[in-house]
This record gives structure tokens, sequence and C-alpha cells, in this order.
């Protein structure tokens, strides 16, 4: 059954946006919306991600799911293969950083609905990022999700903590 479950994981793509500050590296990452991440900071950042649909190129869906979430398209710059992580819940995530820079105020999240409150028969639309943010990378680490704290590590090893 193990490996069943195995088979079956969840695979997205996610795009990690990076840039040098006066205080050394920064990464844009965002806060999940909805109202099960509403109250709650730590551990409910993320990188900008989603699953891939069938035969999707994971790049091609890192930059798309970035797009959707952000409402706006990634800048151009030089990207890095950060590889894969498997998250908490099983979850196989591919990323991507790129360094670029990119207006916090200009992202438009796209949104997912849901039945809220449970079990009332009403559904409720949310953004699937309710706001993002550049931070650096001790903040970063103590916020995000933390099956990405690797991610962030590997790209810190990459291009080192200092511009």
């Amino acid at each position: 059954m193990g490996c069943q479950t195995a088979a079956m994981a969840v695979t997205s793509a996610g795009l990690l946006l990076y840039r040098w500050a006066d205080s050394g590296l920064e990464v844009l990452l965002g806060h999940m919306g909805g109202p099960f991440w509403a109250r709650k900071d730590a551990g409910a950042w993320t990188i900008p991600k989603g699953e891939l649909t069938d035969g999707e190129d994971p790049h091609a869906a890192a930059v798309r799911e970035f797009t959707e979430e952000l409402g706006v398209a990634p800048p151009a710059g030089p990207e890095l293969d950060l590889g894969v992580v498997r998250q908490r819940a099983g979850k196989m995530v591919t990323v991507w950083a790129r360094a670029g820079d990119l207006d916090p105020a200009a992202a438009v999240s796209n949104v997912f609905e849901m039945e809220w409150p449970p079990r009332s028969g009403r559904r409720q639309s949310f953004p699937e990022l309710d706001r993002v943010r550049w931070m650096g990378l001790a903040d970063a680490r103590r916020l995000v999700v933390s099956g990405q704290v690797e991610l962030l590590d590997r790209l810190e090893a990459a291009v080192g903590s200092r511009g």
C-alpha cells in the first residue's frame, strides 16, 4: 500500500523569485489564502506553485502557476534548478529560482472556491495567496511551509547570502 500512495503523490512546480537587497538575499513568498490560514503566519507562507496537469512540462507549470497566483508574469532573469522536495503530506514540489524584481503591490491572486463555513452548504471564494512580500532568508525560513525550507537552503548554497 505504501508504494501505491507514493505513486499517487501530487506533484507541483513553483518559481521562487529572489533579489539582492542592502540586507542580503531576499525571496518573494505568498501567504496562503482562505479561512484555514487567515490567523496563521509561521508555516503559512509558500513559494508560488501549483499542480501539474497531465503531461505538462514542470518548468512551464512553474511559470504558469506563478503568473496565476500573482496575476503577473515573472520578470525575465537567470534561473537555477533547485530540484525536488517532498512536503509533509507527501506532495512532491519541483522549484526553480529566478533572479528578478517585482512589486508585491502589483500581485493579484486567482481565487478558489470552497464550502465555508464547513457543512453550511454555502460556497465562498478566497484568493490562493492573500498577500505577497519580499523577506530575508531568516524570516522566510521561519514563515514558509516547513517542507520548503530546504529549497531556501539550496538557493543560499547556490548564490550565497550577500550580493
